[in-house]
């Protein structure tokens, strides 16, 4: 069991204010924080464990290493 209850304070990666923040817990899904609430901007958001997501940059160059891999790889009617 997580120990969280609904309403207890935990901090979080809020996406709207961009910064961990404090944040209330509203959704509990099987013993875990689903979703939360900011206390700074009140926006309700997935529960992130303290992570940010990965930047544009980031994830410009994760699909860019995935297309060089499916480019190397030749199709089996070859």
């Amino acid at each position: 069991m997580s120990g969280h209850r609904l309403g207890d304070d935990l901090d979080d990666f809020c996406i709207k204010c961009k910064r961990l923040t404090n944040h209330a817990v509203v959704s509990i899904l099987n013993d875990e924080v689903a979703k939360v609430r900011c206390r700074s901007c009140y926006n309700e958001h997935d529960y992130r464990h303290e992570k940010a997501p990965p930047s544009k940059k980031e994830l410009k160059k994760q699909q860019e290493l995935f297309n060089e891999v499916l480019g190397k790889i030749q199709s089996p009617a070859e």
